[in-house]
């Protein structure tokens, strides 16, 4: 398994799926990176030589944000928000949809399993 950014990527898969493995690198980066590094998209990742490897993580360092460094940043958006008390960071803080979803129903990703409340079973109103 060739190993990238300490990343280990598929081997048995081709090279430009294989690479969107890393966090961050998507199709159009995993496109981009193979061709400026002069390697075969459609070849597989175990026929990667060690120079190829050492050119596609030279290009990741020097173009991209990707990996621990792209967390790193975004783990600081997000507590940038909670920090300064934005609306958004609220919703980070609480658990709850970010983007302006329902939460009446739906939302269950993100509030997790439901918690049922027990209700009042048929009680009869004496008079």
């Amino acid at each position: 398994m060739p190993r990238l950014l300490g990343v280990d990527i598929p081997s048995e898969k081709k090279t430009v799926y294989s690479l969107q493995y890393l966090y961050g690198v998507g199709p159009r980066v995993s496109r981009e990176l193979c061709h400026k590094a002069g390697i075969d998209p459609l070849g597989k990742a175990r026929d990667l030589q060690e120079d190829e490897l050492a050119r596609l993580a030279a290009l990741l360092d020097k173009d991209y944000v990707c990996e621990g460094q792209l967390r790193r940043q975004v783990a600081q958006n997000v507590s940038r928000l909670k920090d300064i008390g934005a609306y958004r960071g609220l919703r980070h803080r609480r658990g709850l949809p970010v983007r302006g979803q329902r939460t009446k129903t739906n939302a269950r990703t993100r509030k997790g399993p439901k918690k049922t409340v027990a209700g009042k079973k048929g009680v009869k109103d004496l008079r």
